[in-house]
């Protein structure tokens, strides 16, 4: 489907019109456990059902709830913080304050550990990480949920739809690790940072630990279309452990251009200032009075 942005509209790709998908797209209705049956992403009322668009050749999950088909990063961060035989369960929506009581945000599940009285004995954080959008995608999700069966394969041109994983690290990730990261740090407890694998790849490279000494695991998540369902499932790829502060380090550390770079683009604005017959923002020291 070269030139469709969209990936997946209310949980199935935009050529697969079967009488399930439909019923999906009719209702506004969200397959991947959402808190309530809709699809509430953007607008409650007129909720923008995209759960991932094309870049290219590759996909990008654009919305949360999408990492929770089968529940898996339950699973997978369950086995991280806890012992096998465990018993858990996993909470939703936590807010998390500092110490003088003002909010860091709200964690967006908290698993936790319980005794045979039902008395919490340990818990972990998991953040789920969708990436930002930039374009205006709901142009083409309403041209075709106008038309569906003829627009399944339509090529979209007039604005242009891609992930944002710049403002996604910058705006989501890095602050989310910065404020709750540090607190959950302070505590002694573990991390779980759900990914797709396009957004991971984005990430400069992380020093990596063994398990049992890491304090963040990244579940690393990807996309594979069943030909016969015509349907994408979630698959886990990887789980990347790290120590939480050389990632948070690694991840809000630029890496420099050069400087003579640099240099040059300075020498090139100078040239046409001082060209364009255009004095220095600054006086010289031969303007300068003295006396």
């Amino acid at each position: 489907m070269t030139g469709h942005p969209l990936a997946e509209v209310f949980g199935f790709p935009p050529d697969n019109l079967s009488t399930e998908a439909e019923r999906y797209r009719n209702n506004t209705l969200c397959p991947y456990h959402n808190k309530v049956p809709s699809c509430t992403k953007d607008k409650a009322n007129n909720p923008l059902g995209v759960c991932s668009i094309h870049d290219g050749d590759t996909l990008a999950i654009t919305c949360p709830i999408r990492f929770r088909q089968d529940w898996s990063i339950i699973e997978g961060a369950a086995r991280f913080f806890f012992a096998p035989q465990t018993s858990w369960t996993s909470l939703q929506e936590i807010r998390l304050n500092d110490a003088q009581g003002q909010s860091a945000g709200n964690i967006d599940f908290v698993l936790v550990a319980y005794d045979d009285h039902g008395q919490v004995i340990d818990f972990g954080s998991l953040e789920v990480q969708a990436v930002y959008i930039s374009g205006n995608v709901r142009r083409p999700f309403e041209h075709y949920m106008a038309d569906r069966a003829g627009r399944k394969n339509m090529v979209w041109t007039t604005t242009h739809v891609r992930p944002d994983y710049l403002s996604s690290s910058r705006k989501r990730l890095v602050p989310q690790m910065i404020y709750k990261g540090r607190i959950l740090k302070a505590w002694g407890k573990r991390q779980v940072v759900a990914l797709h694998e396009a957004f991971y790849s984005t990430l400069p490279q992380l020093p990596t630990v063994e398990p049992a000494q890491a304090d963040i695991a990244w579940l690393i998540y990807g996309l594979d279309l069943d030909r016969t369902t015509n349907c994408y499932s979630l698959a886990h790829r990887q789980t990347i452990y790290t120590l939480f502060q050389p990632a948070l380090d690694t991840i809000t550390t630029p890496t420099p251009s050069g400087l003579n770079e640099f240099i040059e683009q300075l020498q090139q604005k100078l040239d046409k200032k001082l060209d364009g017959g255009f004095p220095p923002d600054a006086p010289s020291l031969a303007d300068v009075v003295i006396g």
